[in-house]
């Protein structure tokens, strides 16, 4: 037990590289600086004296974090427009909430939208509405922006919208999907943002959480064209069998768009992104590099599977064990000591009662299929440091872990992993980390003894 005693300190310490690479100050500071009186940003130059107005909005679970950042580049007082940022409930951070003294952060619900959510997204809209030609508006994007920027397009209610939701996530739908639907029941995702803003400049600052880096997807494509339509709306439906089970208002709406009688989301070419520029400055392939550079320093061979990890959490997980009993058994494909990292966002699909998310249950499947291994960890954490509606932000198993409670497989067939590891002391807990780069897993196997 003492040689997996230091295989889990070591699997936390690659879990905490990762979190740092993900830190949404560090990334803007990458990426964005004030010199001689231009404000830089990727290779775009923004000189001030050209600029009446600054205004930030956003919305997200980093979204204290990055604000902080951007009032440490100590932009003109008398340039500072209007400004706020919607973040998820106990997202502010103690640090951000005391360095505010310009961007105001609006807390909200995460991951089904409410009626704080709306009042926020409703400012937003008139902040950016509102912005001459001769302004800038910086837009800061992260994880969890779409539930927390809800603007529900009549005839859609918020509470219907939060049916749509509580659907689509217990159906297994990926987030590509989520997100197709979303922007077409909203009036400010899927590039309406920056139509609204249109003459305005416009800067989005996106951390990406999702597989794929695709802009009009991250946070339901604010400032981005949108490459869906209402008809793939309404296929994500169909493929779900939902179309009967969503309240009636949003099916009504999709067939209307469908129809011509509602406006498309704006789509390449569309005037409203002539002076818009959407910058990643931060992603889970960066996450995930700065992971591995520490599993080498530690003295494991290293290898990345891939930041593009999807499909059914346990199907994954059993795939990512499969890996660690060939490397056990077999020095394959890498000899021990060995480590494989990988990232991406898996799905659940709810079959009980239980309490988890999707790092647990990865954690939970995977211990199934290593039991009896020795020297072998399993990790997997959210970067956001929450892992469903829990407070964990995933959990820790190695191959003794079914020794020590065999009931595994029945918490596993209830979706229960959060009591399965909260018993055992094993959740991976980390508070809020004011990020959100989807997952990361890591696999650990020592040293033959």
């Amino acid at each position: 037990m003492k040689v997996e005693r230091k295989l889990r300190q070591q699997a936390l310490a690659i879990f905490r590289a990762a979190l740092a690479a993900a830190d949404p100050g560090a990334a803007i500071r990458r990426h964005v600086r004030m010199r001689d009186g231009v404000l830089l940003a990727g290779r775009t130059r923004y000189p001030l004296r050209a600029i009446r107005k600054i205004h930030v909005v956003g919305a997200g679970k980093a979204g204290a974090a990055m604000a902080q950042a951007i009032e440490k580049l100590g932009l003109p007082a008398s340039q500072r427009g209007a400004s706020l940022v919607n973040v998820k409930d106990g997202h502010t951070g103690k640090a951000a909430r005391s360095a505010s003294k310009w961007i105001e952060f609006h807390e909200c619900g995460h991951p089904v939208p409410d009626e704080r959510g709306v009042r926020g997204a409703q400012r937003i809209a008139e902040i950016a509405s509102g912005a001459g030609k001769d302004d800038l508006v910086i837009c800061l994007v992260s994880g969890g922006a779409s539930a927390l920027l809800p603007l529900p397009a009549p005839p859609v209610t918020l509470s219907e919208k939060q049916e749509v939701t509580r659907l689509l996530l217990a159906s297994g739908a990926d987030i590509h999907e989520i997100n197709t639907v979303r922007k077409h029941i909203s009036l400010i995702k899927g590039g309406q943002l920056a139509r609204m803003a249109y003459p305005a400049q416009v800067l989005s600052l996106i951390l990406s959480d999702v597989i794929g880096d695709d802009l009009d997807v991250i946070g339901s494509g604010l400032t981005a064209p949108d490459a869906s339509t209402f008809s793939s709306a309404k296929a994500v439906f169909e493929k779900y069998s939902l179309l009967d089970r969503v309240p009636p208002s949003a099916g009504h709406r999709l067939v209307a768009g469908m129809r011509g009688e509602i406006r498309e989301t704006p789509k390449i070419g569309d005037p409203a992104f002539a002076r818009t520029q959407n910058l990643i400055i931060g992603s889970n392939r960066l996450a995930v590099e700065a992971a591995a550079a520490h599993a080498r320093e530690l003295g494991f061979r290293t290898m990345i599977l891939s930041t593009s990890v999807e499909g059914e959490t346990r199907d994954v997980a059993r795939m990512h064990a499969a890996i660690v009993r060939e490397i056990a058994r077999y020095g394959r494909p890498l000899a021990p000591p060995a480590c494989v990292i990988s990232g991406g966002e898996t799905t659940v699909t709810l079959r009980g009662p239980g309490l988890g998310g999707r790092n647990q249950e990865f954690v939970l499947a995977a211990a199934v299929d290593i039991a009896g291994l020795d020297r072998t960890i399993v990790l997997s954490g959210g970067t956001d440091g929450t892992d469903g509606p829990t407070d964990a932000a995933g959990a820790i198993a190695d191959g003794q872990t079914l020794a020590r409670d065999p009931d595994a497989r029945e918490y596993l067939a209830a979706n229960d992993s959060y009591h399965y590891f909260e018993k055992l002391d094993d959740l991976l807990i980390t508070g809020p980390t004011n990020t959100n780069v989807m997952d990361v897993h890591v696999v650990l196997v020592g040293a033959r003894a």
